[in-house]
C-alpha cells in the first residue's frame, strides 16, 4: 500500500467561473467584478495549463482531459470530489450538493484510464444517496491515510456521517470523524471540504487544529496521527483561508517526493513550516489565482490521484 503516486488526473476547464450552486456553503468563493466570463475561464485555463506543465516537468504523470463545452460544469477542473482511484482496483463514485457539479462525472473519463493501461475490477457508487440529499464529496470530503487504512472527514452539509462509514466498511479504512470550523461574520459554520485544512503525506500531515471547536474531537484526530508517527504540521485559520491545507504529496521522476500547493499557500507559511515539510520532501507551488477567487478550492482539489494497477 501506498500513500503516493506518480499519476494524476486533471480536468481543463472550459465553462470556469464562480458556482452559484456551491457558493451556498464554499465561503472561500469571490465574484471577480467586472471581469468577463471568457476572461475569467482564459485565465484559469492560462493557470491550469502552467500548472501542468510544472508538474509534468518534474516527472508527474498528468492524464489531462478536457472538460465537455456542451455541459455547464463550472467546478470540473475539481474531480476529485466525484471518483477515487484505488490500488486494488476499485474506484468510488460520489454524491455531489450541487446538481450541476453531478454532470462532471463522465463514463468516458473512466475510458480514458482504461485506455491508458489502468485497471478499473469494481465501481462502487454512492451517487443514488443524491436522493435522499445525502452527500460524500470524494476526497475533497474524506482524507486518505492509505497506509494506515484511516479516513479523516470533516462532517458538514457535503460530508454525510453515515455515508462516510459506508465508504469506510467498503473500502476498509478506519473512520475518524469530527467537525472543522470557519469564521463566517462572526458565526463558526462548517469548511465545506476537509480536504481545505487537512492534508497527510507519508511522514506528516498538515492540519488546521484550531478548526477543530470540540477539544474532545481534536485530541483524537492528534491521537491518530501521533500513533502513526507523522509529524503534524499546524496552520492557521488565517492560512487556511490562503487555502495553505489544500496540498498534496506526489511522486515525480526517480520517486522523488513533492507536496504540491499553489503559490498563495505557499506565500503564506512561516519559515519554520517550511523548513519541516522540506525535511520530508521539496515544494512544488504554482500560481492560482483566478481558480481559489472563483472556485474556493486550489492544487489539491485540481488533481484526482490515480491508484489503479496497471494491465
Amino acid at each position: 500500500m501506498e500513500q503516493t503516486t506518480n499519476t494524476i488526473l486533471m480536468i481543463r476547464p472550459v465553462n470556469f467561473r464562480m458556482n452559484e450552486e456551491t457558493a451556498i456553503n464554499n465561503y472561500y468563493q469571490e465574484q471577480i467584478d467586472g471581469v468577463l466570463p471568457e476572461s475569467i475561464n482564459a485565465k484559469a485555463q492560462k493557470e491550469f495549463d502552467v500548472y501542468v506543465q510544472k508538474l509534468r516537468d518534474v516527472g508527474v504523470h498528468v492524464i489531462v482531459v478536457n472538460d465537455n463545452a456542451d455541459a455547464d460544469t463550472p467546478d470540473s477542473i475539481f474531480p476529485n470530489n466525484w471518483v477515487s482511484f484505488h490500488q486494488n482496483g476499485n474506484i468510488g463514485l460520489y454524491p455531489m450538493f450541487a446538481e450541476n457539479r453531478r454532470l462532471e462525472r463522465r463514463e468516458d473519463i473512466l475510458d480514458t484510464l482504461e485506455n491508458e493501461g489502468f485497471v478499473i475490477r469494481n465501481v462502487i457508487d454512492y451517487t443514488s444517496a443524491e436522493d435522499e440529499s445525502v452527500f460524500l464529496e470524494g476526497t475533497g470530503s474524506v482524507i486518505l491515510d492509505r497506509v494506515n487504512r484511516k479516513a479523516y472527514c470533516a462532517l458538514s452539509p457535503r460530508a454525510d456521517e453515515d455515508l462516510f462509514i459506508e465508504f469506510c466498511e467498503d473500502f476498509e479504512y478506519t473512520p475518524v470523524v469530527f467537525i472543522a470550523n470557519q469564521t463566517v461574520n462572526g458565526a463558526r459554520k462548517p469548511i465545506y471540504h476537509t480536504n481545505v485544512m487537512m492534508c497527510i503525506a507519508e511522514n506528516f500531515a498538515v492540519i488546521c487544529l484550531s478548526c477543530i471547536d470540540d477539544k474532545k474531537a481534536r485530541k483524537n484526530v492528534i491521537k491518530h496521527l501521533k500513533a502513526d508517527d507523522k509529524t503534524i504540521i499546524d496552520i492557521t485559520e488565517a492560512q487556511v483561508a490562503e487555502f495553505a491545507g489544500n496540498m498534496l504529496q506526489v511522486k515525480g521522476k526517480n520517486n522523488e517526493r513533492f507536496l504540491i500547493m499553489s503559490k498563495a499557500a505557499f506565500d503564506c507559511l512561516t519559515t519554520h513550516q517550511i523548513e519541516t515539510i522540506e525535511k520530508h520532501c521539496k515544494i512544488l507551488s504554482s500560481s492560482l489565482k483566478t481558480i481559489e477567487t472563483c472556485g474556493g478550492g486550489s492544487a489539491r482539489c485540481m488533481m484526482a490521484e490515480v491508484f489503479l494497477p496497471k494491465a
